[in-house]
């Protein structure tokens, strides 16, 4: 005889209780919604805007709110009067992977890999790639990219403070030079090439950035006094040197007035 699993008005029983759910499957679910109807006046239900980057021309996607957050693109997004399916910003120039950083920033403002507190040591920290179960990581990250402006290896983090400086993003330029003072080990011809990059790519007026590596110059001066490359960069001269000279001259008379 076929019994009832359920309770009815007709006959009175035992009422089954539904499944209770996983904390992972409510978490779930509850992303799923929010994705499903994002509040109003969210930036996800903003237009979508392509991105055509680089000299492959590859697409990205973001919206135009997110977007909007740095003063460049949203002087780039004012003045289009299309539909909005149909909004593009060409960024021949740009590095796909400087833009995937820029983008990773704004929807969650940090870039990979992240910059972590570790409480017990009262000091910040990247996370370690590797561990990708327990802080998340996507496995190695080198602390330099292949640009293809310089055909070269630089220092990711002077590009993204670079690109954080034309875009207009003050809170990212801050964080991708507190990332950088965290790297050590790097060759000197990549931080002679980043230094150079860093100064092409910056005003004049700018001072965090140029002078971190006048600072890292002058601290490893035994190492780069050994350096065929420091002595051909010196010999092509530029701005970056004569910084570099004085900024010298003044840590030779810090020390004399010490002694």
């Amino acid at each position: 005889m076929f019994k009832r699993s359920f309770a009815s008005k007709d006959r009175a029983g035992k009422t089954v209780k539904p499944t209770k759910k996983t904390y992972r499957e409510r978490t779930k679910v509850k992303m799923q919604e929010s994705l499903d109807s994002p509040p109003l006046g969210s930036p996800i239900t903003s237009p979508i805007v392509t991105l055509v980057v680089g000299r492959d021309q590859r697409v990205f996607a973001a919206h135009e709110d997110v977007l909007s957050l740095s003063p460049y693109f949203a002087t780039a997004l004012k003045d289009q009067f299309f539909e909005a399916s149909a909004k593009q910003v060409d960024l021949p120039d740009e590095e796909p992977e400087t833009l995937s950083c820029i983008l990773e920033f704004l929807y969650k403002g940090d870039y990979f890999p992240r910059l972590l507190h570790n409480k017990r040591r009262n000091s910040w920290e990247l996370e370690n790639a590797q561990d990708v179960y327990k802080t998340g990581g996507r496995g190695s990250s080198e602390a330099v990219m292949f640009h293809s402006g310089v055909s070269g290896d630089i220092l990711r983090d002077t590009v993204i403070y670079c690109a954080a400086e034309k875009y207009g993003l003050e809170e990212l330029k801050r964080l991708a030079l507190r990332k950088q003072g965290l790297q050590s080990g790097i060759p000197v011809d990549v931080i002679l090439r980043s230094a150079r990059y860093a100064y092409e790519n910056t005003p004049d007026s700018e001072s965090r950035l140029r002078a971190h590596y006048l600072a890292l110059i002058i601290r490893s001066r035994k190492t780069f006094k050994r350096s065929g490359t420091m002595q051909m960069e010196m010999e092509i001269g530029g701005k970056l040197f004569f910084d570099l000279f004085v900024a010298m001259s003044n840590h030779i008379d810090d020390i004399v007035e010490i002694r």
